[in-house]
């Protein structure tokens, strides 16, 4: 085998290896502040659309992590990304938060209810009947089904909660229709990311904490993966899939050396 090149560019998933329920995982500051002393490139990734980057970046900060805006790369950023490429003006009817309708404006989409080309579902913690009808009815009219993220359940302090994939199910059955999900483990998730900070595959590495989404996308992407045991993988579970990660460790802290 070709000898593996050096490791340039990073990226990393946000709750489960950075953070965990809003506290933040030991070394995952000593991980942050090595990436910038070195000025290496690097993204942090989620595929939650509800904050703005301005958001996160905030939301890390309380905890201590300096990540800067530019460092943040959401599955809305993805979808808007994808959607400025593939239909540029387009419209869009929008489910979801302020993350994925900001990112949707910036990129010169109308946001309307009137014969969108789109119905484009984000994460939300208001999931009206009213709005999924209204999807239902316009996809079955011709508008196209994006997703920003197949997650069927999020986390929350009370235990998980139903998320995009499980509502993007519901319009579904509905519609006969699936979605394109932009988010993880789709690689063009990590490939804009890669674009966005002049990345290349071959030098870049992914942290994560799931085999499913963050390992898959980082290894079908091109990179080397490193999957972290501070989320929801347990090391009996590496087994149960037909693809292992590039490194295995305890936590972030694990990985500072390699930057």
């Amino acid at each position: 085998m070709a000898e593996r090149k050096p490791i340039e560019s990073w990226l990393t998933d946000m709750d489960g290896v950075l953070m965990h329920e809003g506290i933040p995982v030991p070394g995952a500051d000593a991980f942050i502040k090595k990436l910038r002393d070195t000025e290496k490139p690097f993204l942090v990734l989620t595929n939650n659309s509800i904050y703005t980057a301005r958001d996160l970046h905030a939301r890390l900060s309380r905890i201590g992590l300096d990540v800067p805006a530019e460092n943040i790369w959401t599955s809305a950023l993805a979808t808007a990304k994808f959607l400025e490429d593939q239909h540029p003006g387009g419209s869009a009817y929008v489910i979801g938060e302020a993350g994925l309708t900001t990112a949707m404006h910036e990129a010169g989409y109308i946001l309307t209810d009137h014969e969108p080309d789109f119905v484009v579902l984000g994460e939300t913690r208001t999931y009206s009947f009213e709005a999924m009808t209204k999807a239902v009815r316009l996809i079955n009219d011709g508008a196209r089904f994006i997703a920003t993220n197949p997650d069927e359940t999020g986390p929350s302090a009370e235990g998980a909660l139903p998320a995009t994939g499980a509502v993007a199910a519901l319009i579904t059955a509905a519609t006969g229709k699936k979605p394109y999900f932009i988010g993880k483990p789709n690689p063009l998730m990590m490939r804009t990311g890669l674009n966005a900070i002049g990345a290349h595959s071959e030098t870049s590495a992914m942290i994560g904490d799931r085999m499913d989404t963050d390992i898959l996308a980082g290894l079908e992407a091109g990179m080397q993966t490193f999957l972290v045991l501070t989320g929801l993988t347990r090391p009996e579970d590496i087994e149960q899939h037909p693809f292992r990660p590039t490194h295995v460790k305890d936590s972030i802290a694990d990985v500072v050396d390699y930057v």
